[in-house]
């Protein structure tokens, strides 16, 4: 009987395309009311041994937030991870042989860039007098308390549920010999993500296969999990402020009629729509900001594709050296799918992955964890999401795939399985070979454009 190899893709539990597709160590409390409390903490950072014991079994421990599904998925590369459709079991005849997972960091804080904007709106907002629109008055006794950057609690559980969901479904490819091969990029938030899902992973086998977080890229250096190595590459805030200005002016009017004096500009009223999901995710329950602007047209759909525009003309396919920054990635995925050396000139650390200790091409489960804006670069270095037609700054259309909310949400995960099947088939899959080959981008180490990264 002949053997095919296949791959297939899965981009956030959906159909891809045409393919079947400071360091804080927390001991987690035995009871259940103590894992409550200790979940509020302003802090999160990873599990070191044991969960929870109502996190055994198939119900998740993310909670499940009180606003409304089309909100939480207008929140961009906000929202939290929410599979798009239920996976499916690979074709009759094909069993997988190996998967390699790719996964954002968990829901975290506002960067510190963002947190200063967020403070400077409600400073203007919390300094009116007397407020003549009675939604606004939350803010009389309103108090700002998020940090920084660091992963939070939600986060913490959003990788956790990611590990256990990866042994569930692949438990069949790992034993004590051959267990999981983790790698993160160095952010913080990105470490303790791995951790978090290393545990959910040793968890769901009731302790008996507990991975490790075995390779960090230092975010300084050659590293295909960060998107930091192209200093010539532009930005996207063209084009996400031409939106800002179609879209925010009717809701920034409003604002201000209803908060005499505030003085309130469109950069303003964005960075407080984002409290809605940075508030509701720390706090694990709706944000007066959610109720707030839903009463507002368009300002979480247009919240939203204010994200689209960010990852298109970030490091995306309008970003003329954005998808460069994800071939060093495609290239050790595909050395790990075929069995061979990586060939790359690009992003890859070469001490690292020329080593089976740090690279090894022997395991059958990989775990990845990077960040949004790189998982962008990486889909379109791929040719995964391809437009037919460019983002318009000032027009989003209705018919687009190309959403941060589905792309690169809190914990987002695109996983690539790699089947052996007994006889050809072409239900919704692609030859091993075919999909090498497609990368032609790739494996010509991003055809000259990786130079011109430092031009």
């Amino acid at each position: 009987m002949a053997v095919n190899r296949f791959t297939r893709f899965w981009l956030l539990g959906t159909l891809a395309s045409h393919f079947h597709v400071s360091l804080i160590l927390a001991v987690l409390p035995a009871s259940i009311n103590g894992w409550r409390r200790w979940r509020r903490r302003a802090r999160a950072s990873f599990w070191t041994s044991e969960a929870p014991s109502n996190t055994l079994g198939e119900t998740p421990i993310t909670p499940i937030l009180g606003v409304p599904r089309e909100i939480q998925r207008n929140w961009a590369q906000y929202s939290p991870y929410f599979p798009v459709e239920d996976y499916r079991s690979p074709p009759k005849g094909c069993a997988v042989t190996q998967v390699n997972i790719l996964q954002r960091h968990g829901a975290r804080f506002p960067t510190s860039g963002a947190a200063k904007r967020i403070v400077v709106a409600l400073e203007k907002l919390q300094s009116v007098e007397e407020f003549t629109d009675p939604r606004l008055n939350f803010l009389k006794t309103f108090t700002y308390a998020l940090g920084e950057d660091d992963l939070i609690a939600f986060g913490v559980a959003q990788s956790f549920d990611a590990g256990r969901e990866a042994f569930e479904r692949y438990s069949q490819l790992v034993s004590l010999d051959n267990l999981p091969f983790v790698r993160a990029s160095s952010s913080e938030r990105v470490v303790f993500s791995a951790m978090n899902w290393t545990q959910g992973f040793a968890t769901a086998s009731r302790n008996k296969f507990s991975p490790k977080l075995s390779v960090i890229l230092d975010e300084a250096a050659n590293d295909t999990l960060d998107d930091a190595m192209c200093p010539s590459s532009g930005s996207s805030d063209e084009q996400t402020s031409e939106w800002l200005a179609t879209y925010a002016p009717p809701i920034t009017a409003r604002l201000n009629s209803g908060a005499p004096n505030a003085n309130l500009t469109d950069v303003d009223t964005f960075n407080l729509i984002s409290l809605c999901p940075f508030e509701t995710v720390f706090n694990e329950k709706d944000s007066p900001f959610c109720h707030l602007f839903a009463a507002e047209e368009n300002a979480f759909s247009g919240f939203e594709y204010s994200g689209d525009l960010d990852k298109y003309y970030g490091t995306g396919y309008g970003q003329d050296l954005g998808p460069i920054q994800g071939v060093g990635y495609i290239n050790e995925l595909l050395a790990r799918l075929t069995g061979t050396s990586v060939r790359d000139n690009t992003q890859t650390n070469r001490t690292l992955d020329s080593s089976p200790t740090t690279f090894p091409l022997n395991r059958t489960i990989y775990a990845d964890f990077s960040h949004d804006n790189q998982m962008i670069a990486i889909y379109a270095a791929m040719g995964l999401f391809r437009q037919e037609n460019a983002l318009d700054p000032t027009s989003p259309s209705p018919r687009r795939n190309w959403r941060a909310s589905r792309l690169v949400p809190f914990s987002a995960r695109m996983v690539v399985e790699r089947l052996q099947c007994g006889s050809e088939t072409s239900d919704g899959v692609c030859s091993l070979d075919a999909f090498v080959q497609s990368q032609t981008y790739a494996r010509n180490d991003g055809e000259g454009d990786f130079e011109r990264c430092f031009i």
